[in-house]
């Protein structure tokens, strides 16, 4: 057990039933050594900045240790104090390394979802001498974003990339921390196009800042079918966790089943070569305790294939799928907007 600087750690615990990482670094987090904190970020993203600190991943850190839900699960799994002995850094943190070691900074951050940001931060804010963001030559800008990509960073438009680190989170690592600590199975309605859509959406890049843009309609839809394609890898992931009968394995092996009705709809709707693959995966593995192996192997097939989709397709080709897109009305949280937008 690690004893770590902790500050007031995250809200309402299981508000966005995010993981604890009880086994090592089984979650999302970015490498302390190469996190800059969100005040790096927010030398320029100062509207994205703004949009964060609203969200239930930046209250998380103030709020966690006084949930009693968090006390109860804490005391379930034997942490003695949340705050300076937690096991839960992986998907409730953003820490950075100090002269005495590794210290949180902060809850769900922009580097959590964007890759820690020391190797690259500089690259992405070099526009050439001489140069500002508007003026930046395309040749120049073709060479600084790749050079940030190859650094570590995580792009938007890379989709299954940054969503990714959503998943690592939403969807629990650790069983016994579900059977034993009584923490939920995951966030059961994780949709990826209602979170995105929602509290933590920041798209501020095309109006300097004034709007937080809609998304369009072929991200939203790309969004949505990439989301359902991750939640299945994840999920089967999870069943090949699991080595009883308990809560952790029937949750899953639900969500697996649930996860290929709706892949099913959406092939329907809009038919890809991927997700019929995918489809046809997810058909042949058994959904049985200590199936590691099968379960695993399947899921990286999966990952090839929805990191393919997500490559090939823009959404454009994916209207079909619109009537089962989540109606703005159920997105998660209200969305920012500057006060020089709501006027």
């Amino acid at each position: 057990m690690r004893t770590q600087k902790v500050g007031p750690a995250p809200r309402k615990f299981l508000t966005l039933l995010l993981v604890c990482g009880l086994a090592g670094r089984l979650g999302a987090t970015p490498d302390p050594t190469k996190v800059q904190g969100p005040e790096a970020c927010g030398e320029c993203h100062k509207q994205e900045v703004e949009a964060w600190k609203l969200t239930h991943h930046y209250s998380t850190f103030n709020e966690m240790h006084r949930s009693d839900d968090a006390k109860a699960i804490a005391e379930k799994m034997g942490i003695h104090r949340i705050k300076s002995e937690s096991l839960c850094l992986d998907c409730h943190y953003t820490e950075k390394q100090q002269a005495d070691g590794p210290t949180v900074i902060a809850g769900v951050a922009c580097e959590s979802c964007h890759g820690a940001a020391r190797d690259w931060i500089n690259v992405h804010n070099d526009y050439g001498k001489g140069f500002k963001k508007e003026t930046e030559l395309p040749d120049h800008k073709a060479m600084r974003l790749s050079a940030a990509l190859k650094a570590g960073m995580l792009r938007p438009d890379d989709i299954y990339s940054v969503a990714e680190n959503c998943f690592q989170c939403h969807v629990i690592k650790d069983e016994k921390l579900v059977n034993v600590g009584g923490h939920n199975a995951g966030t059961a309605d994780f949709d990826l196009l209602a979170y995105s859509q929602g509290e933590v959406r920041h798209n501020f890049f095309d109006s300097a800042g004034k709007v937080n843009a809609d998304d369009s309609p072929a991200r939203k839809r790309l969004l949505y079918t990439v989301g359902a394609l991750l939640d299945l890898e994840y999920s089967l992931r999870a069943v090949g966790r699991a080595t009883e009968k308990a809560s952790y394995a029937i949750t899953y092996a639900h969500r697996v089943k649930a996860d290929k009705a709706r892949l099913v709809l959406i092939n329907q709707a809009a038919p890809t070569q991927e997700v019929t693959d995918i489809l046809a995966v997810a058909d042949k593995v058994s959904l049985k305790l200590n199936n590691s192996d099968e379960l695993n192997a399947a899921a990286d097939k999966v990952k090839t294939l929805a990191q393919a989709f997500a490559k090939a397709h823009d959404g454009s080709d994916l209207s079909g799928v619109d009537a089962m897109l989540p109606k703005p009305e159920s997105y998660k949280g209200t969305v920012y907007q500057p006060a020089a937008a709501k006027g």
